[in-house]
């Protein structure tokens, strides 16, 4: 069983097909790449899959249960998480503290404790940040936990959100253009962290424009052109598909 399947997907904004009639599946423990010319729709697809837009038709499944329809935070329950493609961190917190933010929801203290500042409280805040912690070190940034976001380098941004991704346990990690903005080293840094996110067991599905990176890490990649799905194989096969290359040097 595919841990996602898209079937039959489509999204329309009045006389625009944003996304029209999409269909892919993304096996447990690879990273899928969704490649395209700008306009193609890959962002509304990822938009779709993790519930932020509702879809005109189609289906999306995960781990064998149907999503389509849920809300966001109910689809990051079941074990998805996301980042954007303009990084969205909480520029006055530190870096640990912006991770910790993604593991509070799984708190089970709950409002009234941490009003009255029980023990149970303290407890709970010290698992947390001792989590955040060996996040932060996994992705080989906990020299800058105690860092104010906003001073961090765009790179190094880039990593805490992945953290804070994490933070959540995702089975499924959707990383929406994550080399954007970055240069040749910190994306080449980027594409070991995500290798490494995988082997951990994390499955990946990410939009990216940078080529070298995707034909790097991806194990199979999916194409689209306005909207539609025009190729699906291994970075071998879609270096080599004609229409995949039209669409990118032309005639």
């Amino acid at each position: 069983m595919a841990l996602l399947e898209v079937t039959q997907l489509s999204k329309r904004f009045g006389g625009l097909h944003a996304v029209n009639d999409v269909s892919f599946t993304v096996q447990e423990g690879t990273i899928k790449a969704v490649i395209g010319p700008n306009g193609a729709g890959k962002t509304t697809l990822f938009n779709l899959i993790s519930g932020t837009l509702a879809a005109n038709e189609g289906m999306v499944e995960f781990r064998g249960q149907a999503i389509h329809g849920l809300k966001p935070f109910q689809i990051a329950r079941a074990g998805m998480a996301r980042t954007f493609q303009n990084i969205k961190m909480f520029p006055g917190m530190t870096a640990l503290e912006n991770v910790m933010v993604g593991l509070h929801p799984r708190s089970v203290a709950g409002f009234w404790a941490g009003m009255l500042n029980l023990p149970s409280t303290w407890t709970e805040e010290k698992r947390i940040k001792e989590q955040a912690m060996d996040l932060l070190a996994l992705l080989e940034i906990e020299q800058f936990a105690h860092v104010e976001a906003a001073s961090l380098a765009f790179g190094q941004q880039r990593a805490v959100e992945f953290a804070r991704a994490l933070a959540s346990e995702p089975r499924l990690l959707l990383l929406d253009e994550p080399a954007a903005g970055l240069n040749i080293y910190e994306t080449a840094e980027v594409a070991r962290l995500i290798t490494k996110i995988q082997g951990r067991g994390i499955t990946v599905l990410l939009v990216e424009h940078d080529m070298s990176l995707v034909m790097d890490i991806s194990d199979e990649i999916v194409v689209l052109s306005f909207g539609e799905r025009i190729a699906e194989g291994t970075p071998r096969e879609i270096q080599n598909n004609k229409d995949v290359i039209q669409i990118y040097l032309g005639e």
